[in-house]
């Protein structure tokens, strides 16, 4: 029965899906009801100000889903109500994500602080203005701390200087990219459905050791799914639509590695030994890569690396840590200590 002092849930169909899959679609749907909220609350208001950079997650004309990464001076960012969070940005054309940013576009927005892991997720409506745009909630929630790698940053340019570097567009990934996929510790991923209430847009976070993304000989990457909130964003979309867009920063370059392509949720151990840590498996395929060295004008230093990161496996041995050698720099398994709860 129905709670009528609850908001009506937030969950579409693959996210039920999911959750029902592993018993926890009774619990999910009243957590749904009470924290995600179609509001910014004070607490996350306040964050948003303090942020450098933000991750966007947009649809071009060809129904393709690009993930991106924006920065600004901190103020870039900030919600003059509950309402609405306005962005002051200058279109960028060289960023494929820009082609799904046109006005009444639906957009889905991460802001991620990698020097203390707080986050805030936000999806809904665009509306341009001269300073940049407005995002008018939908959605809006936060999310825990977990596998985000703590990192410090710093400018290297005024971020209203465009990079000097044009992008370079391919259909397949050269050596170069898969280094930098199979090196990586971080990577953001953009879904969405289209449902009878209209588009759902979901841009995410996803962290590990480094190397917890494999890149196969037909370009497939697989990752693993690792223990997290069970709202199932990412995969309850991809579970409705196959379309996914990635996106891949080189912190030590400012470069960024954009791809859109398919997604493919495995839920069987995919001929491989089991991966510590995974409780499922997806897949995605690029079709589209575009590479913007020099996209960001900043930088971020390693700091820390988080502990449920470091209590997770990779598909080799050992792993590489910015750009270090495979096999080196990396703590093993067992120097990790896992504290707290989420």
């Amino acid at each position: 029965m129905e709670n009528p002092s609850l908001p009506p849930s937030p969950w579409h169909e693959g996210e039920i899906a999911l959750q029902r899959r592993l018993g926890v679609d009774a619990r999910m749907d009243e957590v749904g009801r009470r924290v995600v909220r179609d509001h910014l609350i004070d607490q996350h208001r306040e964050f948003y100000p303090l942020l450098p950079m933000v991750v966007l997650g947009s649809v071009d004309q060809d129904g393709d889903v690009w993930a991106t990464l924006r920065a600004g001076r901190p103020g870039f960012l900030h919600a003059p109500d509950s309402h609405r969070l306005t962005v002051e940005l200058a279109r960028e054309l060289a960023d494929p994500a820009e082609a799904g940013m046109d006005d009444g576009a639906s957009l889905a927005l991460l802001g991620i602080d990698l020097g203390t892991r707080r986050r805030n997720r936000l999806n809904g409506t665009l509306r341009r203005h001269a300073q940049g745009f407005d995002l008018i909630a939908d959605q809006s929630f936060g999310n825990c701390p977990k596998y985000i790698q703590l990192r410090r940053v710093h400018f290297v340019r005024d971020p209203s200087e465009p990079p000097a570097v044009p992008p370079r567009l391919s259909s397949e990934l050269d050596d170069a990219g898969r280094a930098l996929v199979g090196q990586a510790d971080t990577f953001f991923v953009a879904t969405y459905a289209d449902l009878h209430a209209g588009r759902q847009l979901d841009v995410s976070h996803r962290g590990g050791r480094a190397g917890f993304v494999h890149v196969g000989e037909d370009d497939w990457l697989t990752i693993p799914d690792f223990v997290g909130n069970r709202f199932f964003n990412t995969l309850g979309n991809i579970a409705l639509n196959p379309r996914a867009g990635l996106v891949i920063p080189d912190f030590a370059t400012g470069g960024l590695l954009q791809m859109t392509g398919e997604a493919e949720l495995l839920f069987d151990q995919p001929g491989r030994e089991p991966f510590e840590g995974a409780e499922r498996y997806w897949r995605f395929r690029p079709r589209r890569i575009v590479w913007r060295a020099d996209a960001l004008p900043i930088r971020y230093d390693f700091a820390e690396w988080s502990p449920f990161a470091l209590a997770t496996g990779t598909w080799w041995p050992a792993a590489t840590t910015r750009g270090a050698t495979i096999g080196e720099g990396v703590p093993t398994r067992s120097s990790a200590t896992v504290t707290g709860s989420v």
